[in-house]
């Protein structure tokens, strides 16, 4: 079902014109490399001026979206806004290396966290993170950008644990579902959704090993996906 763009007020600000732009790029599935509509087609399609679009694109190539290539036009870089990258892991090239390598790091501290966050989360903490649950899903059936909520369930849960230790390495895992995200493209819907709810249910009921083997199950579904993708970017390259 097409995707109803709506027409932003000229005098709404640049940031909800910027807003409107990720989720023409997300919704239709502009992948990374392509190039976007012209700066009148785009001021046509969200209803304002040219020198708005301009400044829209302008933010977002400064947040690493969107490259602009002099006399080609406007490309998508990146198919998220990228977050802050405090460990300097942006550095790497190969993007799915480096996913796996965040994956190993992920299998190793999510699950024990979850379990922790059984015995520890406050019941404030659980309405956060059935809410997050539920929002995440609902952005994800509706094609909207769920990525943000995604990082604050997982955000919430690694908090839960009060070890402050994992609250550092929290950077790690918002890396990690972001690049996970670029590289796939809203792959795993059902997936995503299932092992999420199963997560929150077994926190909900401080069923430790069930949130231990849940997330377990989340990574195992996200980890095989990136090894497939990976296969395939490789046959591609020496074909």
């Amino acid at each position: 079902m097409p995707y109803n763009y709506e027409k932003v007020n000229q005098k709404l600000l640049v940031p909800q014109i910027e807003d409107q732009l990720v989720m023409y790029i997300q919704h239709e599935n502009i992948g990374i490399g392509a190039k976007l509509p012209s700066e009148y087609k785009l001021a046509e399609i969200f209803g304002v001026g040219r020198s708005t679009i301009r400044e829209a694109v302008k933010s977002l190539v400064t947040k690493g979206m969107l490259e602009v290539k002099r006399g080609s036009g406007t490309f998508v870089k990146s198919t998220e806004i990228v977050v802050d990258d405090p460990l300097g892991l942006a550095q790497f090239e190969d993007k799915y290396r480096l996913a796996m390598e965040l994956f190993e790091v992920r299998m190793l501290l999510e699950p024990d966290v979850a379990a922790v966050a059984c015995q520890k989360a406050t019941e404030e903490d659980k309405k956060r993170i059935k809410s997050l649950c539920d929002e995440v899903e609902q952005l994800y059936l509706s094609g909207q950008n769920h990525i943000k909520k995604d990082m604050e369930f997982h955000e919430t849960i690694a908090r839960c644990s009060g070890n402050r230790v994992v609250e550092v390495l929290i950077p790690v895992i918002l890396t990690a579902i972001t690049t996970f995200a670029n590289l796939t493209h809203r792959k795993l819907i059902n997936e995503t959704i299932d092992t999420h709810r199963a997560i929150t249910d077994a926190i909900l009921s401080g069923d430790t090993m069930g949130a231990k083997c849940a997330m377990i199950m989340h990574l195992t579904y996200n980890r095989q996906t990136i090894i497939d993708m990976s296969e395939q970017n490789k046959t591609c390259q020496t074909s």
